[in-house]
């Protein structure tokens, strides 16, 4: 055995060596290519991104043409820099800096020297292209929007940084990439794949032709179309409808999760974003510190929900059968707990569940809160049942929606108060303004909305998601995946017949729309600020939640302003107009008030905060 071993690992050896030699002699040729490097050119053709359209199949997101130039610093010869700065209308101190920045990223290959040239601008240099050794032009395509609406929606396209082509070598220096919104997280669909040709030079640097026939020459593939849940026309609404204001409105569809409006104020054009400009209007939208543009305050922004947190106080009180429909509460304008605290009310007498939700009882909903706690042998049982209960509702957490950016919010953990109260001694009196939504709870209006389509929905809920239809492909399982509640069923019913009567007895009756039967919760949120590190009641938030019709729902909604001082004064109002617009397609029974929110808004209080004048504080529900 040890006689033939030798030879046998001497000839396995020999068999391995002549197997790879054959491999890359004969098979692959990529060292070939390697070693022609200096004799070869490649060029890249530039694909469209994908069409964007609205759930209507309306065009929102389409394509125009641009020409970047191009410069591979180690083919230039006798350039005339006078001339090209010229042509290009350019100085010679932006001329050096490009140039610079070319030969960091490679002297061999070509990177962008003047990005976005209009067709004129590319006519005049194309003409005159072959003076300028080096220099070549590159065809791509930048957004066309059809719509002055969306623009957090769909994000923006720009040219990818250092670190993205390290990360990602599909890549080149110039490549563009979707950032932020659609364009940020279907990327990969929208994009496209790159076309590449070799084209052969000669010991001149001219090209002769193609490298081997084109063998391994690529045909760019456009993007694929997407088709977004969005309703274009009411997002066009709803913007117009936040004149002069800050803050958000979101609407879904309960039934499928697909978000139909998602709207941030103030907001920005989206084609501020596009062209030569687009650099400079960035950095002017960024530091607008004061309106924020580019902050969505739909995702982003995280608020006390105020009385629409009454909803849940009242489904997990039902749950845990402290109370049922019919349990009464007796109010005198407050409500008293601890040790001579008072938590005030516009609201008097007896009152049920029923009557609890549509007068905006603070009183009901702290005792249902308190005994919700008090049920347990100890407040962090209570505490980590009621929290459970709300983290059903996607509380507390990321829902999961296909944008980038977003916020948890909070719901308190018995470990949350436990940092508060190292020593114990808190109980449900202490932590009692969690019931009315003005305590710890922390909430987007995103989770705001997507809370009334899960009441809609009677205990259950879709992930909230824009995407609607990717061509030739499927949609991802996890928006249609049913997220169900640990509320019963059975609990919801008594609560939305309270909730429809809001708009018919209580505190939004002088918001009802004709021929639309609304479920809906009027919400005032206290609003505290520092100011020279003084904590400042500012003027109280502006909040609505709602849904319709009252029997199988097509839309829930969640509209929040800021400092609008009372639920009913702007976001019902807007509210309104939302549902009608969509259910209909008009709001012709509501025309004076659609008309006043179009045309009114709180420039003035904004611009007060900013001149330091005295606040004026509003209470209402």
């Amino acid at each position: 055995m040890r006689k033939i071993l030798l030879p046998i690992l001497i000839v396995a050896a020999t068999l391995l060596i002549i197997a790879r030699l054959f491999y890359l002699q004969i098979l692959d040729d990529s060292y070939i290519k390697k070693s022609d490097n200096n004799a070869i050119k490649i060029k890249y053709e530039y694909p469209e991104r994908g069409y964007i359209y609205d759930r209507n199949g309306k065009l929102l997101v389409a394509n125009q043409p641009s020409y970047d130039i191009m410069v591979t610093p180690r083919e230039m010869k006798d350039l005339d820099t006078l001339q090209l700065c010229e042509l290009l209308n350019i100085d010679r101190d932006y001329f050096n800096k490009r140039l610079e920045k070319a030969r960091v990223y490679s002297p061999r290959l070509p990177s962008v020297f003047l990005p976005q040239l209009s067709k004129k601008e590319f006519a005049a240099f194309q003409e005159k292209i072959r003076r300028f050794k080096g220099f070549d032009i590159v065809k791509r395509s930048l957004r066309d929007y059809q719509t002055t609406a969306g623009a957090n929606v769909f994000g923006y396209i720009q040219q990818v940084n250092d670190a993205i082509i390290k990360r990602d070598h599909y890549y080149k220096s110039g490549d563009l990439i979707g950032r932020q919104g659609v364009e940020q997280m279907y990327e990969d669909v929208l994009r496209g794949t790159k076309g590449v040709k070799y084209v052969q030079k000669d010991r001149f640097n001219r090209e002769i032709g193609s490298f081997k026939d084109g063998i391994y020459d690529t045909i760019a593939v456009q993007g694929k179309d997407i088709t977004l849940s969005l309703d274009g026309e009411l997002q066009k609404y709803g913007e117009a409808l936040m004149f002069e204001k800050r803050g958000g409105i979101v609407a879904i569809e309960p039934r499928t999760g697909e978000i139909l409006a998602l709207v941030t104020a103030p907001s920005y054009d989206p084609a501020l974003l596009v062209g030569r400009e687009r650099s400079k209007n960035y950095t002017a939208l960024y530091n607008d510190s004061i309106s924020k543009p580019l902050y969505d305050r739909g995702l982003l922004a995280e608020y006390a929900p105020g009385s629409p947190f009454k909803i849940l106080t009242g489904l997990v009180a039902l749950q845990e059968e402290v109370i049922d429909e019919n349990s009464t509460f007796v109010c005198h304008h407050g409500f008293s707990y601890g040790r001579g605290a008072f938590m005030r009310c516009h609201d008097s007498g007896t009152n049920r569940l029923h009557e609890g939700i549509y007068k905006s009882c603070n009183t009901y909903f702290g005792n249902a809160f308190r005994l919700t706690i008090d049920k347990y042998p100890k407040a962090e049982y209570g505490v980590a049942a009621w929290s459970s209960h709300l983290k059903s509702f996607g509380l507390g957490d990321f829902l999961g929606y296909d944008l980038p950016p977003g916020k948890k919010g909070l719901i308190p953990t018995p470990k949350f108060y436990k940092r508060f109260y190292p020593n114990g001694g808190w109980s449900g009196s202490t932590i009692i303004s969690n019931s009315i939504g003005q305590g710890e709870v922390l909430m987007t209006p995103i989770q705001l909305a997507n809370m009334m389509a899960t009441v809609a929905n009677k205990g259950y809920y879709f992930t909230p998601h824009m995407i609607k239809k990717i061509e030739g492909q499927q949609l991802d399982k996890k928006f249609t995946t049913k997220h169900v509640t640990t509320i019963d069923k059975q609990y919801f019913q008594p609560v939305i017949d309270g909730l429809f009567d809001v708009y018919n007895l209580g505190t939004a009756s002088r918001l009802r729309v004709e021929g639309i039967e609304i479920c809906g919760k009027t919400g005032t949120a206290e609003n505290f600020m520092k100011i020279a590190g003084k904590r400042t009641q500012l003027d109280d938030h502006s909040i609505f939640v709602a849904f319709a019709p009252r029997d199988n729902p097509k839309i829930a909604i969640a509209v929040f302003v800021e400092n609008g001082y009372w639920g009913a004064r702007w976001a019902g109002p807007i509210t309104s107009l939302m549902i009608e617009k969509y259910l209909k397609g008009n709001t012709d029974s509501q025309k004076a008030r659609e008309e006043y929110i179009m045309t009114n808004g709180l420039k003035a209080t904004y611009e007060k905060y900013l001149s330091g004048q005295p606040f004026l504080i509003n209470q209402g529900r």
